[in-house]
């Protein structure tokens, strides 16, 4: 099966938009043969800190006022998880099983924080999610895949979350544009035109 490569985190609200446009996309296009393998892409790691919440839910707020007033229904900053390294651990080890759990699972954790106001750092909602994939819940405690997806993050030229490859075409968030103003505030646009050209190449490649 053909891959669409995707680095990201969890907790990264422009990804939770970015992978279901892709998965809605590839499936109107009737490509259900290219598999979507999320790559762990650790913020914490690479910015050396946890994700600001604050930051977060402004983000969330943002994209749900401006192009996805259908997600985000239950996200709660009370609930925000302290780390991703455990979530991003499970969904590596949902890929060892094979692309299509990898890709439920990567979808379900981020479905747990953003829609259903869960934290995701809890062994207790990890293993909620491990379970009904029929995954070890004590997979959520190696990080050796996540770390490795990192490095090889950083030596393919990974921008931030969401980074897309298919093959030797690349994009960063492509079903997105991200502008600030002059004083500062963030206006996004769906980009259907940028989105479809990506896919349009990665699927000629593949």
């Amino acid at each position: 099966m053909s891959v669409i490569e995707v680095y990201a985190d969890i907790w990264c609200p422009f990804t939770h938009v970015g992978l279901r446009t892709v998965v809605r996309r590839r499936s109107e296009l009737g490509r259900a043969d290219v598999a979507i393998r999320v790559r762990s892409w650790p913020l914490e790691l690479v910015n050396g800190a946890p994700l600001d919440v604050d930051a977060t839910a402004a983000h969330v707020e943002e994209l749900r006022e401006q192009v996805a007033p259908n997600l985000f229904a239950g996200f709660d900053p009370n609930r925000f998880p302290r780390t991703t390294l455990p979530a991003l651990a499970l969904a590596s080890a949902a890929y060892r099983k094979d692309d299509g759990t990898g890709e439920a699972v990567s979808l379900a954790l981020r479905d747990a924080l953003f829609e259903e106001g869960r934290d995701i750092s809890r062994p207790d909602v990890l293993t909620n999610v491990a379970q009904t994939y029929g995954l070890n819940d004590g997979d959520a405690a190696d990080v050796g895949e996540v770390l490795a997806d990192w490095h090889q993050g950083e030596s393919r030229g990974v921008k931030g979350s969401p980074h897309f490859f298919c093959g030797d075409v690349e994009a960063f968030c492509p079903s997105l544009i991200i502008t600030k103003d002059e004083v500062g505030r963030v206006h996004i646009e769906r980009s259907v035109e940028a989105l479809d050209a990506f896919l349009e190449e990665c699927f000629a490649s593949v």
